[in-house]
């Protein structure tokens, strides 16, 4: 067999499994969008690890895991990281690949107590090739997003190898888009959007997208083409929109 020299990627923050506003339980329409997606890797924000109360409310509601759930006989490896835990459950990061993952590790990177966040971390074997995989959902304040920016820079400076491939996607809430050039300076990553458009996507809110909030940033790739998933029938889903990039080897 060959090896791959293209990879599709995805990021989402699935809200949940809920509608924006959280009218109702989409998880089964959002596990066929994601499979029309078709990516080798997925990186996902807001996925519930634990629900009780879910499970007993919604008569549609998947019993396990929602990352278990939407990989189902499609992505053969996934991982989870927890970062939020309450009475009735946790959430966290998931990542989702057709191929091994052969290490994981989640990292906290919460900057304070009222906000739990995390980066997740997995090592994944594609046909011989170490890629370094991170999933990142940031808060919502400025001082923490610079705390959690820092914590990332640290983290890939720290654990992954100068020269290894570097996927870094998810949730950044960089309102002010002052994220990408730190990144870029400081690990050698770029944003496929800024590369292919040069800005980053709109992704949110998903109805209307206005705000640059979602990202994928590449190192040791080139772009072939990015696209943000509004409309149709991803309308109804998540209030972010999904954003996908094909790379190249």
């Amino acid at each position: 067999m060959l090896p791959m020299t293209t990879l599709k990627i995805a990021t989402y923050n699935i809200h949940k499994g809920f509608s924006q506003f959280n009218r109702r339980v989409v998880l089964h329409e959002l596990r066929e969008r994601l499979r029309e997606l078709d990516a080798d890797i997925l990186f996902l924000q807001e996925v519930q690890g634990e629900h009780a109360g879910h499970v007993q409310r919604h008569a549609d509601y998947p019993a396990g895991p929602q990352h278990e759930f939407l990989a189902d006989e499609f992505w053969a490896h996934h991982a989870y990281g927890m970062n939020a835990v309450y009475d009735e459950g946790h959430h966290g990061n998931a990542i989702l690949s057709r191929f091994p993952i052969v290490q994981t590790f989640n990292k906290d990177v919460s900057a304070h107590r009222f906000e739990s966040r995390g980066l997740l971390h997995c090592e994944v074997d594609i046909d011989g090739l170490r890629v370094h995989c991170l999933c990142a959902h940031f808060g919502l304040f400025a001082k923490g997003k610079r705390v959690q920016t820092r914590a990332l820079v640290e983290y890939v400076l720290n654990e992954i190898p100068s020269g290894a491939p570097l996927l870094i996607a998810g949730d950044f809430n960089d309102w002010r888009n002052e994220l990408s050039l730190t990144l870029a300076r400081e690990i050698g990553v770029q944003d496929v959007f800024d590369l292919q458009e040069g800005k980053p996507a709109r992704s949110f809110p998903s109805r209307v997208p206005l705000f640059r909030l979602d990202r994928i940033y590449v190192r040791g790739f080139r772009v072939q083409g990015c696209d943000v998933h509004i409309g149709g029938k991803w309308l109804r889903l998540s209030d972010h929109a999904a954003l996908s990039a094909q790379l190249e080897r």
